[in-house]
């Protein structure tokens, strides 16, 4: 099941519809390279099977002509937001913002390496363990909820980031 997670392109972060085994993707933007960089780094994410039909991106120079033409190519409809418009990508902006309020308001960040690993468990987490209203209190990769038992039993709090958020199961 396709779920959301940020990808830097540039500096800005924008949204890429991905599996929960795909890395979240931080990458620094090499001078000069701009246009090429931007159309390697939409070639690496996309792939072969491109699953997306539409790309919705902001204003930032780094979107040039050569890559609206790229990914025109790919079959993929760009859509440019409104100037100084974050509400018109609401997918980008509510994953972003809820790995800010929900990991990177809590903890402190050493390094790339570091956010890295945060970031790919953050992934794990959302698509995993975290239920979401918009699928019912399900989450994306469909956890089925434990059968209920006849028995009252003792709760188990299991840790995910590092202690930030609990999930709980009865304990066998």
């Amino acid at each position: 099941m396709p779920g959301v997670a940020a990808v830097q392109i540039g500096g800005m972060l924008g949204s890429q519809s991905i599996t929960r085994d795909d890395a979240s993707c931080i990458s620094t933007l090499p001078t000069g390279q701009r246009p090429a960089w931007v159309i390697q780094q939409l070639r690496e994410a996309f792939g072969f099977e491109i699953v997306s039909r539409h790309l919705v991106f902001d204003r930032d120079p780094i979107f040039s002509a050569q890559v609206v033409a790229t990914l025109k190519s790919f079959g993929i409809e760009p859509t440019r937001t409104a100037c100084r418009s974050p509400w018109q990508n609401g997918v980008a902006e509510r994953w972003i913002g809820s790995v800010r309020r929900e990991m990177l308001d809590h903890v402190v960040v050493f390094n790339e390496r570091h956010l890295r690993r945060l970031l790919r468990d953050y992934v794990a987490y959302y698509h995993d363990e975290r239920t979401h209203l918009g699928l019912d209190k399900k989450t994306p990769a469909k956890r089925q909820p434990r059968e209920q038992r006849s028995q009252p039993g003792s709760v188990v709090a299991l840790p995910r980031l590092g202690g930030l958020h609990h999930r709980y199961e009865v304990a066998a």
